[in-house]
C-alpha cells in the first residue's frame, strides 16, 4: 500500500527549452514515492506555432494537470503585456486547484515570472533552478533576478551563479551549486542514430552540415532584421553545407526572424526549418552537426557536452560562463564568416577533443529532488535579506 505523499511539488514548463531541462527532474520525482507530481504547461508548448510541444510532455509518460493558455498571435510589447496579464488571471485559479507545497521553476522566461508572481500572493514556496546567471542583452536578466528575489529555493549551475544569487540578498543555506540541468539531459537521452535521424527529419546531412538558433535580442530596438541578414550573408557563401534551422522563441519580433528563416529555406535547398525540433531530435542534430550557430543558451550550456564548437553571435548570451569550445563573433557578415573559418579549422578541432563544460558532468538533477525532498519548508517564506560583510 502506498504511502501517502510527504508534499506535491508542481512544476510548471513554458516552452521546449526549458521543459528539456527539467525532464529528468520531474522524472524523479514522479518515481519518488514521497512526493506527488504536479505539471503546469503554458507559453509556447500551447501553442500551434511554436509546435504544440505539450505533446511531447504527455507522450514522455507525464500527466499534465492544467494547461494555461496565454499568449497571443502577436509578439509586439503590447500583446507580451497582455499575455502576462491573462497569465496572471489563469494562474491564480489553478494554483488554487493544484495548493501545491512547492513550485519548481527554470530560467527567466516572462511566462514564468507571471506564475511566480502569482504564487507569491499565494504563499506557495518557489524552487528556481539556473538563478543568478547574465545575459546583458536581453530582458530575461531582469526577469531572472526578479524571479531569484520571489523564490525561497535556488538551484544554481556554477558556484559564480551561486555567488551572485547570494549578492542578490539570498540565504547561502538556501542556495545549491548542483550543476547544469542540460548535462542532465544529454546523458539521461539515447539519441537517435543517423539514419533514423534523417527518417524523422526528412533530410539529408552532407559533408558539412550546420545547426542554427538565432532569438531576438529584447533589450535593443528592431536590430533583428539587420543582425539575422548578416548571418544568412555568411551562409550564403558557404558550400556543400547543408543547414538545419529552428525557429526562434516568442520573444518580440520573433515572427521577424522567422520570416527570414522560411523565406531563406524556400530559395535554398540545403536547408530546412523547423518551429521545434524536441529535445530528442535537436540533441541528436547536435550529435551529427560540425557546429552550432546563433544566439541560444543552447550553444552554452549544453553543445560542450558534445565537444562541438559553438559561435555565439552578439551580446544575447554575453555574461555567462563559456567552454573553451565556444567562439564569440560580432553580428556582422566579417566576423561571422572568419568565426566559420575558425570553426572548420585544424587547430580549433584539435582543441575540442579537450573541452570541458562548465556547467559540470551531470546529476543535477538528483541532487535537486534530494534537497526539495528534506529541505524543511516551516517558514520558508519568510526570507531575511542576506547583507555581504563589505569592506
Amino acid at each position: 500500500m502506498r504511502m501517502p505523499y510527504l508534499r506535491r511539488v508542481c512544476v510548471v514548463s513554458s516552452s521546449r527549452a526549458d521543459y528539456g531541462l527539467l525532464r529528468s527532474t520531474m522524472q524523479i520525482i514522479q518515481e519518488d514515492q514521497k512526493l506527488q507530481l504536479q505539471i503546469i504547461a503554458t507559453g509556447m508548448h500551447l501553442h500551434i506555432k511554436y509546435g504544440n510541444t505539450y505533446k511531447e510532455i504527455e507522450i514522455d509518460g507525464f500527466k499534465i494537470d492544467h494547461k494555461v493558455k496565454m499568449l497571443s498571435n502577436l509578439d509586439t510589447p503590447n500583446a507580451i503585456i497582455k499575455s502576462m496579464g491573462k497569465g496572471s488571471i489563469k494562474f491564480a485559479d489553478v494554483l488554487l486547484d493544484l495548493k501545491p507545497d512547492l513550485l519548481i521553476v527554470l530560467g527567466d522566461r516572462f511566462e514564468i515570472l507571471t506564475v511566480v508572481s502569482a504564487a507569491l500572493v499565494a504563499c506557495i514556496p518557489v524552487a528556481h533552478l539556473h538563478g543568478g546567471e547574465s545575459t546583458e542583452a536581453v530582458i530575461d536578466e531582469a526577469i531572472r533576478h526578479s524571479i531569484t528575489k520571489m523564490s525561497h529555493l535556488h538551484f544554481v549551475a556554477t558556484d559564480d551563479y551561486r555567488n551572485r544569487v547570494i549578492q542578490l540578498g539570498e540565504q547561502p543555506n538556501r542556495v545549491f551549486n548542483v550543476g547544469g540541468l542540460g548535462v542532465d539531459n544529454i546523458k539521461n537521452t539515447k539519441l537517435l542514430n543517423k539514419i533514423e535521424l534523417e527518417k524523422l527529419l526528412d533530410f539529408k546531412f552532407a559533408e558539412k552540415n550546420l545547426l542554427i538558433t538565432f532569438h531576438p535580442i529584447t533589450l535593443e530596438k528592431n536590430v533583428e532584421e539587420k543582425q539575422f541578414k548578416q548571418l544568412l550573408l555568411a551562409l550564403k557563401l558557404l558550400k556543400k553545407t547543408n543547414i538545419i534551422f529552428t525557429l526562434p522563441n516568442a520573444d518580440r519580433n520573433g515572427e521577424v526572424i522567422a520570416n527570414l528563416i522560411r523565406n531563406f529555406v524556400l530559395n535554398n535547398k540545403n536547408s530546412r526549418a523547423f518551429s521545434s525540433l524536441g529535445q530528442l531530435k535537436y540533441l541528436s542534430c547536435v550529435k551529427f552537426v560540425d557546429g552550432v550557430i546563433g544566439n541560444s543558451s543552447s550553444g552554452l550550456l549544453e553543445v560542450p557536452s558534445f565537444k562541438k564548437g559553438t559561435i555565439n553571435i552578439g551580446d544575447r548570451q554575453k555574461g555567462r560562463a563559456q567552454a573553451s569550445s565556444i567562439i564569440n563573433c560580432k553580428p556582422e557578415k566579417k566576423s561571422i564568416g572568419l568565426a566559420l573559418k575558425k570553426l572548420y579549422s585544424i587547430k580549433f578541432k584539435k582543441q575540442l577533443i579537450s573541452t570541458k563544460n562548465p556547467y559540470g558532468d551531470g546529476g543535477a538533477s538528483k541532487k535537486i529532488v534530494k534537497i526539495i525532498r528534506t529541505f524543511n519548508l516551516t517558514n520558508i517564506l519568510k526570507k531575511k535579506f542576506y547583507d555581504l560583510n563589505l569592506l
